[in-house]
């Protein structure tokens, strides 16, 4: 009898922690995704945060109030720019198909024919375009505007992404002054569940993450560089500021067609037609495309991974959980190959764990 009243008991109290678990769970799913923003940025600017740390004698809570101003400052003055940048595009954009909508399409330039390869194909077709002009641009009109409804949607999507990116900065606050405190209890958490070889498991979602990180700053870096050149070919003004905000719309998904579709309009705009052709066709097949390859290349130079299971894993991230599938895809991949080589694989030797840290490895600071 005393038995079952224990059984009970213990059968009523599990259940008791998973409704309050469950609960707990519904309760945070609308901040999942900016706390996991929060983490990898805290992950990404801790060694800023370490020299702030040491300038401010160990004050974490002033450290991390500073942290969050640099912060918004750097991630919010390019977004300001940008919807400038945007709105002066839309308007471009409806002035051209006000002045434009009837009339016929320019002579295909010299440096067409000479484009290699392609050249002579690609100039034949713009003749033919040009001798059924009147077609062509009835045929075209819609799809510019259905382009200007895209770029308005996508407009009002990084507006969701900016606020946020706002709520992750908030708890970014909190991450940078418990940091160490925070990645000691998962630690712990995970010590639990798979004895030493959790310091390993942290070491592998630390240099995966940390491999992301520099994949995306360095695929942001790669997209500015193509995206002033292309800018710089086709004469739109200020291509370096251009180039400058393609770096920072490359955090965000389709952020650099924002851009490059913009300095398109504003060339549409200015009857530089031919010109707005070669910005769409260039900002298509070259400033959109060499992400998904760069991408995967650096972060999996950077881990353990071979190319194509990054690749995989950047592509599926992305498909199965959004942006922030850059970071998760490749990571749960590299914590799962690492299972697997434990457990099936059996290495000759585990990696000896490595005393705790926080997200980089610091000095405890003073309260």
């Amino acid at each position: 009898m005393i038995k079952n009243k224990q059984k009970i008991e213990q059968i009523a109290g599990l259940a008791l922690i998973i409704a309050i678990v469950v609960s707990c769970g519904y309760v945070l799913r609308p901040f999942v995704l900016p706390i996991l923003w929060a983490a990898i940025l805290c992950f990404a600017t801790w060694p800023i945060y370490e020299l702030l740390l040491k300038w401010l004698r160990g004050r974490k809570t002033l450290a991390s109030g500073l942290m969050v101003i640099i912060l918004l400052l750097v991630l919010f003055i390019p977004f300001f720019l940008i919807g400038l940048q945007i709105s002066d595009s839309i308007y471009f954009a409806v002035e051209w198909l006000k002045a434009h909508g009837d009339a016929s399409l320019p002579a295909p330039p010299e440096w067409v024919k000479r484009i290699p390869a392609i050249g002579t194909s690609l100039d034949e077709y713009w003749t033919r375009l040009v001798a059924n002009s009147g077609t062509t641009m009835s045929w075209l009109k819609p799809h510019l505007q259905g382009a200007g409804v895209w770029l308005l949607q996508h407009s009002l999507g990084v507006a969701s992404g900016i606020f946020e990116l706002a709520i992750s900065v908030l708890i970014a606050f909190f991450l940078y002054r418990d940091g160490v405190a925070v990645v000691e209890r998962l630690r712990e958490g995970f010590q639990q569940i798979s004895g030493d070889y959790a310091q390993h498991l942290m070491d592998v979602v630390k240099a995966t993450v940390r491999s992301v990180v520099y994949g995306i700053i360095g695929t942001a870096l790669a997209q500015a560089t193509v995206a002033g050149i292309g800018f710089a070919i086709a004469g739109v003004p200020s291509p370096i500021l251009l180039a400058m905000l393609t770096f920072f719309l490359s955090f965000l998904p389709a952020g650099p067609v924002l851009v490059w579709l913009g300095a398109a309009a504003w060339l549409f705009a200015g009857g530089q037609t031919g010109w707005g052709i070669f910005m769409i066709a260039y900002g298509t097949l070259v400033i959109s495309t060499i992400d998904n390859f760069i991408k995967p290349y650096l972060i999996s130079r950077g881990s353990k991974l071979s190319f194509i299971v990054t690749f995989i894993g950047v592509v599926g991230g992305i498909v199965t959980f959004g942006f922030i599938g850059v970071f998760l895809g490749p990571t749960l991949l590299a914590v799962g190959y690492s299972l697997i080589s434990e457990i099936l694989i059996q290495p000759r030797s585990r990696p000896s764990p490595k005393p705790a840290a926080g997200p980089e490895t610091i000095v405890s600071p003073k309260e």
